[in-house]
């Protein structure tokens, strides 16, 4: 476990401060010169981290400095019910190829476009070692099995999604619901160090949460925790994918606005949720009233949040971040009445809101050898 902790602070020192020398790791984390050397060597070995440039040195011996390798990379499947992105991220976090595929209701022939994809995606940057693919998807993952055991919006039937793409692609994948990818890549890639009662949301056609709670990321009896979406607030409220009507998300999701912005004007085109933040940014009062109506349900279903988990922090990922002038007001009023005790928690956009769930698909594959997180 000691081996592991140390191991764990020389990385994540080298990814905050790179390029960064040997003694300078030493200085910052407490450790004994010998136990960095140790531990950069194995880093070394394993091809995460490399050497760069020799420093200029006043006296003594010139000191290489270390970095992140940024020639490896994994592919990241931002899974969706009518679109899926695919990405190649390295170990900072950026997105260094990107591409779209449509998702069908058959199984088989969405993974077909996807592995397709995929691998052009992965052609695009040659240079780059591809150690894993990790997928961001719209339900629950049996962390034992790693299949889908919920994920109404997606409509798909039982299907082995992992082992369709590991046997295309001859690459390991790690799945796990896009809220708690997010929450993976928050702690790996974010500004979280030393906060240890999160909760991360996503909206987006659903809304999903991923729960870390007491320094431990949060998944229940076989991977079930956090489908907060799924709460039914209003019995007589509209059907739910789910089956059950009047859930959270019927109320706050991006569908949600959409309908709520037909109700508005009868006679509306066709339009996606881009289109909505575009009107009410133009002034279209019937799309601001939508947006504003959206963002009430997104604050009072925090109030569950809140009352239940007493979260320091909310963190708010999907395409409504890119509005947050609009939307952050709104709902932070909503949900201020509901804390308690104490002060009412942080509502903030999760760092940048609109790729967090390609992040996190990649963070679920850097996850094993970044700061580890103990999951519940």
């Amino acid at each position: 476990m000691a081996r592991r902790i140390n191991r764990d602070i020389v990385l994540e020192l080298i990814r905050e401060n790179q390029p960064v020398s040997r003694a300078d790791l030493s200085r910052s984390s407490g450790l004994q010169r010998s136990t960095v050397s140790q531990i950069v060597e194995q880093l070394i070995r394993e091809k995460w981290v490399r050497e760069g440039s020799i420093a200029v040195s006043a006296r003594g011996r010139r000191p290489t400095m270390l970095g992140l390798n940024e020639e490896l990379g994994v592919l990241a499947v931002d899974l969706r019910p009518s679109m899926a992105t695919i990405a190649v991220v390295d170990l900072n976090g950026r997105l260094l190829s990107r591409s779209q595929v449509p998702i069908s209701s058959d199984p088989v022939a969405a993974t077909r476009l996807l592995n397709e994809c995929a691998q052009r995606v992965r052609n695009a940057v040659p240079r780059h070692s591809i150690e894993g693919i990790g997928i961001s998807l719209p339900g629950r993952v049996d962390p034992t099995t790693q299949r889908l055991i919920f994920a109404p919006n997606l409509r798909w039937p039982d299907f082995d999604l992992k082992r369709a793409i590991e046997s295309k692609m001859r690459l390991p994948v790690k799945m796990e619901n896009a809220a708690n990818a997010c929450l993976i890549a928050e702690l790996t890639f974010g500004r979280l160090d030393g906060i240890r009662n999160i909760v991360l949301v996503t909206i987006s056609e659903g809304v999903g949460t991923g729960i870390f709670a007491n320094g431990h990321l949060i998944t229940g009896d076989g991977g079930r925790a956090g489908e907060f979406g799924h709460a039914p607030i209003d019995p007589n409220g509209p059907l739910c994918a789910c089956g059950r009507r009047g859930c959270w998300e019927v109320f706050a999701s991006c569908r949600a606005a959409l309908r709520y912005y037909r109700e508005l004007q009868r006679k509306s085109r066709d339009i996606t949720f881009h289109d909505l933040l575009l009107m009410a940014e133009e002034g279209n009062p019937q799309a601001g009233a939508a947006l504003d109506r959206q963002a009430q349900q997104i604050g009072r279903g925090f109030g569950l949040l809140i009352a239940g988990l007493a979260p320091s922090m909310i963190l708010v990922a999907g395409e409504i971040t890119g509005a947050w002038s609009r939307f952050g007001p709104i709902i932070e009023r909503e949900a201020a009445g509901f804390t308690v005790a104490g002060p009412p928690p942080k509502i903030l956009p999760a760092h940048e809101g609109e790729i967090a769930r390609l992040r996190g698909a990649a963070a679920l594959v850097f996850q094993r050898h970044w700061p580890d997180r103990e999951i519940l």
